[in-house]
């Protein structure tokens, strides 16, 4: 069983998946030649072909478009957007063709394709090297949106979105590409897309994470073990379709509620999870579920971006805050 951290689950599965079924195609800017910007992709073209894993002009609008066609004659596309936040000459052919092109056929096309995007801050990156978008993706039918926070996790995801009939927006957390390793098992294996994850049982609080939070939300916790404060903690790993069943379970139970997440607070996944809470268990509540998000701002640029990043103590100081109420 190999020890990998998260970009190299990802090369793992590619491989696995491109060795598997040869209609699966993989590509983006510096994908081929270099292995990807994180090395992603690492070795692919020189083990596959350049018909298989190639390089492509920076035209993200052409790499999705292209992508469209590959899916609708029979391929499995892969793609490659450098970083979110390059995302947005492409949202013509997400939002407008993408999404909609089950819809738009009456069934009769599926575009079985996922796009791949390095996504969030915490890196002290440039400007459009930070962005988190999942609210943006989450928010159109017909998409659907994955973040892993764990190696174990990105391989089974992955492995699931290029096998699903349908596109998906596969966003991976920089910060912890290599943040640390995990076993991960050789053979085959998918993990369910639009299922959550109990990362620990707990019995006075829910809390709600997904991508590089779950560790930042793991180091909060561990922060008040002494403190009689039990958390359940869950993994939200799908934005969409969201996994409302085993929140309002856990809601039922606790009787509190938190969400933390790095994207915008308006209109945001907290919101949405909110809602979620209340219309299925209101009832149960003891204290009002809460958001701990990132600012309605554009991500600041490297020397201001610790003032948006969410870390442990926050969340430490908003758990003990909901508990009390």
């Amino acid at each position: 069983m190999p020890l990998l951290n998260n970009i190299s689950a990802i090369n793992h599965a590619l491989d696995k998946e491109m060795e598997r079924d040869k209609s699966v195609v993989v590509y983006g800017e510096d994908v081929g030649f270099e292995g990807g910007v994180f090395r992603a992709t690492a070795g692919l073209q020189k083990k596959h072909g350049v018909d298989r894993c190639f390089d492509t002009p920076l035209a993200e609008s052409g790499i999705v478009g292209s992508a469209v066609g590959m899916a609708v004659n029979g391929m499995k596309p892969v793609v490659e957007m450098q970083f979110s936040g390059f995302v947005l000459p492409a949202m013509n052919q997400i939002l407008g063709h993408v999404a909609r092109y089950r819809n738009r056929t009456r069934g009769r096309y599926n575009l079985p394709m996922v796009i791949r995007m390095p996504y969030g801050g915490g890196v002290r990156a440039l400007e459009h090297h930070s962005e988190s978008m999942e609210d943006i993706f989450a928010q159109t039918p017909g998409l659907k949106v994955v973040i892993p926070s764990t190696p174990y996790d990105t391989k089974g995801l992955l492995l699931a979105a290029i096998r699903d009939p349908d596109p998906v927006i596969f966003l991976e957390p920089k910060r912890i590409y290599r943040a640390f390793k995990q076993d991960v098992p050789e053979e085959d294996y998918t993990l369910p897309i639009g299922k959550a994850k109990i990362v620990q049982e707990g019995e006075d609080i829910t809390v709600v994470v997904w991508g590089a939070l779950v560790r930042e939300a793991q180091k909060a916790i561990k922060e008040i073990e002494d403190e009689g404060i039990s958390v359940e903690l869950i993994d939200l790993r799908t934005i969409s379709p969201l996994d409302k069943e085993t929140i309002i379970e856990s809601v039922q139970k606790t009787g509190r509620f938190l969400v933390v997440h790095e994207a915008f607070k308006s209109f945001g996944p907290g919101a949405e999870l909110i809602s979620t809470v209340n219309e299925g268990a209101f009832l149960y509540l003891e204290a009002p579920p809460t958001r701990l998000t990132g600012f309605d701002i554009t991500i600041p640029l490297p020397k201001g971006e610790h003032h948006f990043i969410i870390e442990p103590k926050q969340i430490a100081d908003k758990i003990r805050e909901i508990v009390s109420f």
